[in-house]
């Protein structure tokens, strides 16, 4: 599930991509497969690189790919880059874990080049109002969600740190339905049938790319999406009109 796109990036052959809180890798493995960018991936949590390495290294096995990739664990808000180390930099689902969403950004800033763009999403404020209503194992654990951002809050964010922001897109709607659900049911009940019922479908549709659930989740993505993205520049490097 790709939330933060590529091609919105501008990624091409070439470029260095960071993929910052990468999880267990699925930005990577895109970014990886399709552009042949050469992907820095970090995370602090050791699973989630592991199993972002299995990927990564089966890929260059199979496909040949001549892009290069390296992980680390590391922390978002004190990164070990020097300034303007990339040029094309995804933080995918991140900063609404983040006690310190600012330094994450500004430290984000630091180490993407002057002509660089920074894809970032975090939950739409709907999506995660409805689940925190419903559920208080939702969020407010260690390592769980701690925030919700409208989309203002979000623009105000980066604003304030020095991006322009050139578009933004709305996500992943038939997952919201997914996580109200597993709320309804029981967050920590992965298996209750329904959920259990309705993830196989989603899987389903990963796979197949269903052109009636693109229609259908485009028009969706309106009402309820799961994730907001926004894609940006920095403010100094902009071309002028």
């Amino acid at each position: 599930m790709i939330t933060v796109e590529p091609d919105l990036l501008g990624i091409k052959d070439g470029d260095i991509t960071l993929d910052a809180g990468c999880g267990n890798g699925r930005h990577s493995w895109e970014v990886y497969n399709k552009n042949h960018s050469s992907i820095i991936a970090f995370d602090i949590d050791t699973l989630c690189i592991k199993k972002n390495k299995y990927v990564l290294n089966s890929l260059k096995e199979q496909r040949k790919i001549k892009g290069i990739y390296h992980l680390l664990i590391a922390n978002v808000t004190k990164l070990p880059f020097k300034a303007g180390t990339f040029d094309k930099i995804i933080c995918s689902e991140v900063l609404e874990h983040i006690p310190e969403d600012k330094s994450a950004v500004e430290e984000l800033i630091r180490v993407l080049s002057k002509d660089g763009t920074i894809g970032i999403s975090v939950p739409h404020y709907l999506a995660e109002s409805i689940c925190w209503r419903l559920s208080g194992d939702y969020y407010g654990f260690p390592g769980g969600h701690i925030r919700k951002y409208k989309t203002r809050e979000l623009l105000d964010l980066v604003d304030s740190a020095g991006l322009s922001v050139y578009t933004i897109r709305h996500k992943h709607a038939l997952h919201s339905f997914y996580w109200v659900l597993r709320c309804v049911f029981g967050v920590k009940k992965e298996n209750a049938p329904i959920p259990f019922l309705y993830n196989r479908f989603l899987n389903w549709d990963l796979r197949t790319n269903h052109r009636f659930f693109r229609w259908l989740e485009d028009l969706l993505n309106h009402l309820c999406p799961k994730s907001v993205a926004i894609y940006a520049r920095k403010k100094e490097y902009v071309p002028s009109e």
